[in-house]
């Protein structure tokens, strides 16, 4: 079975940096896109980052500038960089990737969580 492997979430201030990693199976390379998405309780899932293979990167609303997407294809791995962490950033953060036949594999999540 496919499984994406995420780490790096924890404790992270307000105004602070995280940087989340998701292991990639080498036979799902080479990428059509990558993302990372989160969700938090009460609120649906939303897109923090999306990097393609044919364009710049995509970010969330008002995430843009703070948080990076990038995929180190040598490593097979997908990172998301988050700094200036605001109050609003918690919740569980998914990786997820499209390979070249156009299907979807999603990790289990690693919970962010902000203190003031």
């Amino acid at each position: 079975q496919v499984r994406l492997v995420e780490s790096g979430g924890g404790l992270v201030q307000t105004g602070g940096s995280l940087t989340l990693s998701c292991a990639v199976p080498g036979s799902l390379f080479p990428l059509t896109a990558a993302e990372w998405n989160r969700q938090s309780p009460g609120n649906q899932r939303e897109l923090v980052a999306k990097s393609t293979s044919d364009g710049p990167p995509v970010y969330g609303d008002s995430l843009k500038g703070r948080f990076t997407i990038s995929v180190d294809n040598a490593k097979n791995v997908v990172y998301l960089k988050m700094t200036s962490v605001k109050p609003e950033d918690p919740g569980v953060y998914y990786c997820a990737v499209c390979e070249a036949d156009g299907r979807y594999y999603w990790g289990r999540g690693t919970q962010v969580t902000v203190s003031s």
